[in-house]
């Protein structure tokens, strides 16, 4: 396992973290779940009717020692969490409506997570990507300031941490959007002990092409200084010109950022997925994530074709998030 993740698993041990599983009859999730309590790293709480889950876990034979199941069908304080996202809702969702909505492991699981009864919650691993962020957006919903939730990739190759953002959720930002994602990817290099120098990425550097699509990201970078002046930013920069020293010497020489960027925020939905993928394929750097930024709690989404590690590695991402 990476330095990364090691002391990710530093960080979070012994903080008696729950993190809630909503999959939880999914063998990569019992698996997991079983090795983070076994580990004593963090607390996992699984979803799912309690026999059919330990019957489940007894054929894949793995122990359920330190692992909490909890069933919405039998949960004590249903009741409470009804009223809570009846509340919560403001008149979107009628009792009626809630209880059954209720029943949906990710919205329950979402419930906890919003209650205090946990502290993250990650799922995906059955579910598509808009079944997990959905209750997460209706119930925890986004940060003050932060109009939309986003999905940055760490990429990791030996020593080397970057971080690539959005590449997971929002088609087409306006500069508003681009420039929270700048302040909100800075905050989760700090998390992962990366020191945020942040790149606004377009196809032109400082001008050199004028269109409405370089004009955005121009503008984007001033909304983030103003968001917070005191964070290493700038753009809109080609890629060259935030990475190699020397490129950025000749097209950006008054730059705070001298080739040196580890943060890239790319212009568009198409741009980060395809760039992340030409790291990930062609440099050999891992791709962690998507880790899903700018929520009051953290939720994160894994992929339908995770394995285990998948799992275990995102819950300690979660429960890092949950610092």
């Amino acid at each position: 396992m990476s330095d990364l993740f090691t002391q990710l698993k530093e960080k979070v041990t012994g903080k008696d973290l729950r993190i809630v599983f909503p999959e939880g009859l999914d063998e990569r999730i019992l698996t997991a779940a079983s090795r983070l309590a076994s580990e004593k790293i963090l607390v996992p709480v699984v979803i799912g009717e309690k026999a059919a889950v330990e019957s489940k876990a007894k054929e894949l034979g793995v122990s359920l020692d330190g692992v909490e199941i909890y069933d919405a069908n039998s949960y004590p304080e249903f009741d409470q969490l009804v009223a809570s996202f009846v509340e919560r809702r403001k008149g979107k969702a009628t009792e009626e409506d809630a209880r059954k909505i209720l029943k949906d492991e990710n919205y329950f699981g979402t419930m906890l997570v919003y209650t205090g009864k946990a502290h993250g919650l990650v799922s995906g691993a059955a579910h598509s990507t808009a079944d997990t962020v959905r209750p997460a957006l209706q119930i925890i919903k986004t940060k003050q300031g932060v109009k939309k939730t986003s999905g940055v990739f760490i990429m990791v190759r030996d020593d080397e941490k970057y971080v690539f953002a959005d590449c997971a959720i929002n088609i087409a930002p306006d500069s508003q959007d681009l420039a929270e994602i700048a302040i909100e990817s800075a905050n989760t290099a700090d998390m992962f002990d990366i020191e945020p120098r942040v790149a606004m990425l377009s196809f032109s550097t400082k001008g050199s092409a004028v269109s409405p699509e370089t004009e955005k990201v121009a503008e984007a970078v001033k909304l983030a200084k103003e968001m917070n002046p005191t964070l290493v930013l700038d753009g809109e920069f080609q890629f060259d010109a935030a990475f190699v020293p020397s490129v950025a010497k000749k097209k950006a020489p008054d730059s705070v950022i001298k080739g040196d960027a580890n943060v890239f925020v790319f212009p568009s939905l198409e741009a980060g997925n395809i760039g992340y993928k030409i790291a990930q394929r062609l440099g050999n750097f891992e791709a962690v994530g998507p880790i899903l930024q700018g929520l009051n709690q953290p939720v994160n989404d894994l992929s339908r074709g995770c394995n285990e590690e998948d799992v275990y590695k995102l819950a300690l991402i979660t429960a890092a998030q949950a610092l």
